[in-house]
């Protein structure tokens, strides 16, 4: 087994949990940030055959060194295809994509997403700049991948606005609607990891980061959480892949704060 670091910031624990979800020759879309670093860690590890999908319109990039962001130039010499947002959202469309990543201001306990307004939407208190391709992502790919802020005004009974779809209402709602992706697999926040019943849809708490605990989490969500049965410390990143994260993937902290 590999040694566990015991020196990780709250950010690596989420991009090596992240990293963990993705699976050896999956179709991913990758988003810039902790998906972006978490995408790369997989494919430095355990998942080396990834194809890799940015929302920019690049294809099968391997590029040299972290992008800033997905539309960094640095993605483009090797990529098997250089299209624009048509051709990266065009993937997601034809239900070719098993893994996207998503985040928004607000999330409920049926994984529903809020990236337009805080408040009534005709007269909100803030406006955010809405969907992007997050409702393509959230509907259509096989399953989703949420990276949140765990705080009470974050983690809402119910959202604002659905800006792009969890399990709606909870159950089978999705389903009758037929949306062609399966929805929102887990939940990695700054506090702790969550999933979804498989019945019920509605979010439980799987584990807690390690410097936290159960009521801790609770207290930072706006419902009766629900706990696993078999509620544990979140596993904590290895040694090689808090290096990989540090020297290899972000050695100028450009995603990652510095200690």
């Amino acid at each position: 087994m590999s040694e566990y670091s015991n020196n990780f910031t709250l950010q690596e624990i989420m991009a090596v949990a992240a990293a963990r979800e993705i699976r050896d020759f999956e179709k991913v879309i990758i988003g810039t940030g902790l998906p972006l670093l978490g995408s790369m860690l997989a494919m430095r590890t355990h998942a080396p055959n990834i194809i890799a999908i940015y929302e920019s319109g690049t294809i099968e990039a391997r590029p040299v060194k972290t992008p800033f962001s997905v539309a960094d130039s640095c993605l483009i010499p090797g990529a098997a295809m250089q299209g624009g947002l048509i051709e990266g959202l065009g993937i997601v469309h034809a239900g070719e994509l098993d893994v996207g990543f998503l985040g928004g201001a607000q999330i409920d306990r049926f994984g529903n997403l809020n990236a337009h307004v805080i408040g009534d939407y005709y007269h909100p208190e803030v406006r955010f700049a809405g969907s992007g391709g997050s409702n393509d992502i959230g509907a259509g790919c096989k399953r989703t991948i949420i990276m949140m802020l765990h705080q009470k005004r974050r983690f809402k009974e119910t959202v604002d606005f659905v800006t792009t779809p969890g399990y709606l209402t909870g159950g089978k709602h999705r389903e009758k609607l037929g949306f062609p992706g399966s929805g929102p697999a887990v939940v990695v926040s700054t506090l702790g990891i969550l999933r979804f019943h498989p019945d019920s849809k509605e979010m439980y708490l799987e584990s807690y980061h390690p410097g936290t605990d159960v009521e801790t989490v609770r207290a930072n969500t706006g419902w009766d959480l629900k706990i696993s049965n078999d509620i544990r410390e979140t596993e904590p990143p290895t040694v090689e892949e808090i290096r990989i994260l540090r020297e290899e993937l972000d050695p100028t902290g450009v995603f990652l704060k510095k200690n």
